[in-house]
């Protein structure tokens, strides 16, 4: 058993990285809205650490609009090709100005301008309404660097809990917990 779930986490993501087809950083974020129900959505995970877990997206998104009533969200990692997944829970924080510009800087052209025209969870009429907005935004910045605009940022999760599960025969999976306490982290393990 790994002491540090972060420790665990980083040899699981290796092992994706290795073996999952395409994207094993994507993650599904799950949120609560004001009303009490869940919302789920897949993200990709651009850093972490011991400090957290980083996803970057519009702030006035459904998601955003949620995390900012309720902090409190949830990770999930899949990764089919090695019967496992990871849980992980806590709260999140909006992660500062320079670390959002600093990575909205290393974004595809493509992508920063997406950032610029999209209104993210916001109804579209059309798709040529989108494509219209995106040669503007092209037109503005033509020649010159993109920058990020200010309702594009990130959030970091600080996490409480992690479950690693790994699917094993007849569903006789193992599921290995790590609860965060003011001394560092309790282990255990649940029923399949």
């Amino acid at each position: 058993m790994s002491e540090s779930p972060f420790k665990k986490f980083g040899e699981w993501f290796a092992e994706a990285r290795d073996s999952e087809p395409n994207e094993p950083e994507a993650v599904t974020v799950a949120t609560v809205g004001p009303d009490g129900r869940p919302a789920a959505r897949m993200v990709l995970l651009k850093r972490w650490d011991e400090h957290g877990f980083v996803f970057f997206s519009h702030l006035p998104s459904r998601k955003g609009k949620e995390i900012a009533n309720n902090p409190h969200v949830a990770l999930l990692f899949h990764w089919k090709s090695l019967v496992r997944q990871i849980r992980i829970e806590g709260q999140v924080v909006q992660v500062s100005d320079a670390e959002a510009d600093e990575y909205f800087a290393t974004r595809a052209r493509e992508s920063q301008i997406g950032a610029w025209a999209s209104a993210q969870s916001r109804p579209l009429a059309s798709r040529a309404v989108f494509e219209a907005r995106i040669a503007e935004v092209e037109a503005r910045f033509s020649g010159g660097p993109v920058p990020r605009p200010d309702y594009w940022s990130g959030w970091r999760l600080a996490p409480e809990y992690f479950e690693f599960w790994q699917g094993a025969d007849f569903r006789l999976h193992d599921r290995l917990v790590f609860t965060r306490t003011a001394a560092g982290w309790d282990t255990g393990s649940l029923y399949p």
